[in-house]
């Protein structure tokens, strides 16, 4: 059986030093305000390393999305400190790049005015972004949609295209919350595949917020489990699966559906 680790008997090589991580959040405590207040987060304890993509499960209103806004610097919080690359978290940063369930693109633009339109915002001149504009559409697979508006792909290009909008800033810190959520299973792995194709590639800081525990197993090197409302960290499962990962390899793999029973176990549902 596959084991869990509890945050507290750690080892160093699973949770590295705030010091040496690109993400370490300390005891980190969120309260909604209001007449009756919500505890959203509770002393939550997280490092990440530089390069590694992590996976964050827990049920529904646990404050997974509210952390990553608490890393991404869009939350404040009253307790606890957030450090991205050993600086403190005091707002949105260039370093981080945010992914979230619905593409932020304007309806009004093209897919290539969308992906060149953060490049524009920063006054990056249009020379050095044509260039990383063209690679990301060909890597995407959007070659052939640059002018086509977003109610002209499918919810899956639209997913991507968001992702490269992101992309085209270069982030070394990528945040995703549920970004596939929205689609139907198909196309949800299809674009698993994808993503993890890409971050090879590029070789992000990600933190993902899924509710899909098999996508946690294919896409990460560990999996952190949250707790209910007040939310944190209470679980972490190392995924020891090779890289790269190629589905019809990694499914066949029998720890593949090990892991996916343990989280299941960790995560209640049997």
């Amino acid at each position: 059986m596959l084991q869990a680790v509890k945050p507290d008997t750690l080892s160093a090589a699973a949770a590295p030093p705030a010091q040496s991580a690109a993400i370490a959040v300390r005891h980190v405590v969120k309260t909604f305000a209001g007449r009756h207040a919500v505890r959203a987060l509770d002393d939550v304890d997280l490092a990440i390393r530089p390069h590694e993509f992590v996976s964050i499960l827990g049920p529904s209103g646990c404050g997974k999305s509210t952390l990553l806004r608490i890393v991404a610097g869009l939350t404040p919080y009253e307790g606890g400190e957030v450090l991205v690359n050993e600086r403190p978290v005091r707002g949105p940063s260039p370093e981080i790049g945010v992914v979230f369930q619905s593409s932020n693109m304007l309806p009004w633009l093209t897919v290539g005015q969308n992906l060149a339109l953060g490049c524009k915002l920063r006054r990056i001149p249009a020379a050095h972004a044509a260039p990383k504009i063209a690679a990301l559409t060909e890597m995407l697979g959007l070659k052939g949609f640059e002018n086509n508006h977003p109610h002209q792909l499918s919810g899956g290009m639209r997913q991507r295209a968001a992702i490269g909008q992101v992309l085209a800033l270069d982030p070394q810190i990528l945040l995703m919350d549920e970004p596939f959520g929205a689609l139907d299973a198909l196309t949800r792995d299809k674009l698993n595949v994808e993503l993890l194709r890409i971050w090879q590639e590029q070789r992000q800081t990600v933190l993902l917020v899924t509710h899909s525990i098999a996508e946690a197993v294919f896409l990460s090197d560990r999996v952190l489990v949250m707790s209910g409302r007040p939310g944190k960290v209470v679980r972490e499962v190392r995924i020891d699966l090779p890289r790269p990962r190629l589905p019809e390899r990694i499914k066949e793999d029998p720890r593949y559906g090990e892991y996916i029973s343990e989280l299941s176990r960790l995560m209640g549902v049997y």
